[in-house]
C-alpha cells in the first residue's frame, strides 16, 4: 500500500467483525481482564495505540478496549502459511519484519492512519525478556508514525499474568497526546516513561535495566 490508498474492505474487515465477538467472549470468560481508560481511545479518526508486551494474548487485551477495528502490526512469520496469510491479511493485520527497518510496514500503517483507522503495535517487538528485565527499549515505529501523520498516540500499559480466572490481567489506556517536537528520541523517551509509570509497581528510568 502507498499513496494513502487502503482498500476499504481492510479498514473494516469482515473477518475481524465475524471473529471479534466470539474471541472476545472466550477471552473474557477465561481471563476476566480489567480494562481501564477506555474513554482515552478516540471514537473516530486515526490514532496509534502503543505499549508494553507481556504475552502473545496482549492483542486481545488491546482490542477489548474499543468497539472500533484495531489494525495490529504482526510479525512477518505469522504470514508464512497460506491459511494464516489469508486470515491475518483479511483481518487487516499489517506484516512487519522485526529484524530490520521495514519501510513497507511503516508506510502501510501510516496509510491506515491517514484513512482514519486505529493502528496498534508493541514497540518492544517481543515478549522475550532477559531475567529481571521488565521492559525492553522501544523501537521508533510508533513515534515515526505519529510524526509523519500528525495522529495522536494512546499509550497503554499491561500488568499481571494470563492465568485462567485468577490471573488478574489489567490493561490501562493512558491519555492520548500529540508529539510536541521533531526530537524523535525525546518523544520516544516520553512514551516509554508514560508506559513505565503505569507498571505495577512503576518503573523509574534508572531502574529499567535491572529492576524485577
Amino acid at each position: 500500500m502507498s499513496n494513502n490508498k487502503v482498500d476499504k474492505k481492510y479498514i473494516s474487515p469482515t473477518i475481524y467483525w465475524m471473529c471479534r465477538p466470539i474471541l472476545k467472549f472466550i477471552f473474557y470468560v477465561i481471563f476476566w481482564p480489567r480494562v481501564k481508560g477506555k474513554e482515552n481511545i478516540p471514537k473516530e479518526g486515526g490514532a496509534i495505540l502503543a505499549g508494553n508486551h507481556v504475552f502473545v494474548l496482549d492483542p486481545f487485551c488491546v482490542g477489548s478496549g474499543t468497539k472500533r477495528c484495531v489494525h495490529f502490526l504482526g510479525k512477518y512469520e505469522i504470514f508464512k502459511y497460506k491459511f494464516t496469510n489469508f486470515l491475518f491479511t483479511q483481518a487487516g493485520v499489517i506484516p512487519v519484519h522485526r529484524q530490520r527497518k521495514d519501510h513497507a510496514a511503516l508506510e502501510a500503517a501510516e496509510d491506515y492512519l491517514k484513512a482514519g483507522a486505529l493502528v496498534a503495535l508493541f514497540p518492544e517487538s517481543t515478549i522475550i525478556k532477559p531475567e529481571g528485565i521488565r521492559i525492553l527499549p522501544f523501537k521508533m515505529g510508533a513515534i515515526k508514525m505519529a510524526h509523519d501523520t500528525g495522529c495522536p498516540i494512546v499509550p497503554f500499559t499491561v500488568n499481571g499474568k494470563y492465568i485462567p480466572i485468577f490471573g488478574k490481567i489489567t490493561i490501562t489506556f493512558h491519555e492520548p497526546y500529540y508529539l510536541e517536537s521533531d526530537d524523535l528520541e525525546a518523544e520516544r523517551e516520553k512514551l516509554v516513561q508514560i508506559v513505565c509509570a503505569g507498571l505495577n509497581p512503576p518503573l523509574l528510568p534508572e531502574q529499567r535495566q535491572y529492576t524485577k
